[in-house]
């Protein structure tokens, strides 16, 4: 397998996949089991979005990001719909100067043609070839790539899991954190505490990821814009909208668009 092969000389191993868990049936789910090889990798869908597990991160991936995973790190990969998947498999000895953990990597045009390119190349290169000089590009490319702090960190705690596990079955629960101390017989400066001491994050930061994980997931499917607001319980629509666009630069048409839907069926009227 390409993550297993530990070759300097290919000091990325590109590979291109098509995705489509429809062909499991109606009911299933794509999923690449947790997993860990001595290569790093870059994971990155052209099109589609997939939701990637590390350790105590997960991640929602939209085409305008990748997960960069460190060598030896294990990870799980979900596809929920159909995926273009582009990664790239990067020997040990190239990734000095690169994140030691899993990190979510902004896309900009340049580096994404060059993804592009590097399938294109696949592994015909050798040193001092066209295809080695966009390899050493694409790796000068990864290092200096902007990070998003698009994961969901999870915890240990168990009151705080119970929490957690609550409103990724139901993001669009409304309840504050008072109502899930009284759920998890903690108080609720307790409760405040141990979200930050486990995730890192407040009990109303961590939602917020969370409701712009399934926004994105829903937008990828095709759901109008106002319904994936409502339905994630924002209290308006523009709301909504500005969360979307200060945490990924773009609104949510302008998203939708970018990843070739029609902007009649997600804009509203």
């Amino acid at each position: 397998m390409d993550g297993f092969r530990l070759d300097a000389g290919l000091p990325i191993i590109p590979l291109a996949m098509e995705v489509n868990p429809r062909r499991l049936g109606a009911t299933q789910v794509g999923r690449a089991a947790p997993h860990a090889h001595p290569r790093g990798q870059l994971i990155h869908a052209s099109s589609g979005v997939m939701r990637v597990i590390c350790g105590r991160d997960i991640w929602v991936v939209p085409p305008s990001q990748a997960v960069w995973v460190p060598p030896g790190q294990e990870h799980e990969v979900y596809f929920p719909g159909e995926v273009a998947l582009r990664t790239l498999f990067i020997d040990p000895s190239a990734v000095s100067g690169m994140a030691e953990q899993c990190a979510v990597l902004k896309v900009s045009p340049l580096l994404r043609e060059l993804i592009l390119k590097a399938i294109a190349v696949g592994e015909n290169y050798t040193p001092e070839s066209a295809g080695w000089r966009l390899m050493q590009v694409i790796l000068d490319e990864l290092r200096e790539a902007e990070t998003t702090p698009l994961h969901l960190p999870m915890a240990r705690d168990a009151r705080v899991m119970r929490v957690i596990e609550a409103l990724l079955a139901d993001p669009g629960n409304k309840h504050g954190l008072d109502w899930w101390a009284r759920k998890t017989g903690a108080s609720g400066r307790n409760l405040a505490r141990l979200f930050v001491a486990e995730t890192g994050l407040t009990f109303g930061a961590w939602r917020k990821r969370l409701l712009l994980q399934e926004a994105i997931k829903r937008l990828d499917q095709g759901q109008p814009v106002t319904t994936v607001a409502f339905d994630l319980s924002y209290s308006s629509l523009s709301a909504f909208i500005e969360m979307f666009r200060k945490a990924l630069g773009a609104s949510p048409g302008q998203y939708a668009r970018r990843q070739g839907r029609r902007a009649d069926l997600l804009l509203p009227r």
